[in-house]
Order: C-alpha cells, then sequence, then structure tokens
C-alpha cells in the first residue's frame, strides 16, 4: 500500500523545494519593500497565474486519471480479472500532484539561477 517512487518523488518536490520557492520569491517582495525598488511585475503576475494554471491541469488530470481507472476497473469485471485498488488510487493521486510538482520544480530552477 506504499506509494509508487513516481508519486513519492513528486510529493518529496512539493513538500522540500514549495517551502524554497516561497521563501525566495518572499526575500525578493522584501528587498525591493526595503530598497525601495519594485517587485517585478512579471514575478507577481506569474505566482498568481502559475497557480491558476496549475489548478486547472490538476483537475482535468484527475478526471481524466479517475475515468481511466474507471474503464480498467469495468473491463477487469467483465472479463473477470482482478485490479489493484491501491494502483488505480496512486495513479489518480499521481495525475492530480503532477502539474504542481512540475512548475515547483521549474521554478526552483528559475529563481536559483536569477541575477540580483
Amino acid at each position: 500500500m506504499y506509494p509508487s517512487s513516481r508519486l513519492s518523488n513528486d510529493l518529496a518536490t512539493l513538500w522540500f523545494q514549495a517551502p524554497m520557492v516561497i521563501a525566495m520569491r518572499t526575500q525578493q517582495m522584501w528587498m525591493a519593500a526595503m530598497t525601495g525598488g519594485t517587485m517585478n511585475a512579471a514575478e507577481l503576475n506569474r505566482m498568481v497565474s502559475e497557480k491558476m494554471m496549475a489548478a486547472a491541469e490538476s483537475a482535468v488530470a484527475a478526471n481524466i486519471a479517475m475515468t481511466q481507472q474507471s474503464i480498467k476497473a469495468i473491463t477487469a469485471m467483465a472479463t473477470g480479472t482482478t485490479t489493484s485498488s491501491h494502483r488505480a488510487a496512486d495513479a489518480v493521486v499521481r495525475a492530480t500532484v503532477k502539474p504542481y510538482s512540475k512548475r515547483v520544480r521549474s521554478n526552483v530552477r528559475r529563481l536559483t539561477r536569477q541575477k540580483g
């Protein structure tokens, strides 16, 4: 009943790297506020738009994965074979989490190589 390694990797990405992204963005905001500079408007817009896109992509991916797992379960019932419910649940959760972990990884790469 353990999650797959891919799901574990995506969850670990979120667990460790999401706070790093939050910290880097917060630091940028504080530095802009303390120095009288302006926060990069593109980064502010990206923070909001990325979350909206990830939520939409996650909802679609979850629905597709649930549909696929339902078809597999129905097919298994019709043919008299067995299916693994925990593998089905794992596939749905993995599809749901993947859009978020993908964006977190790209944000860490982008924010760590930024200058200034």
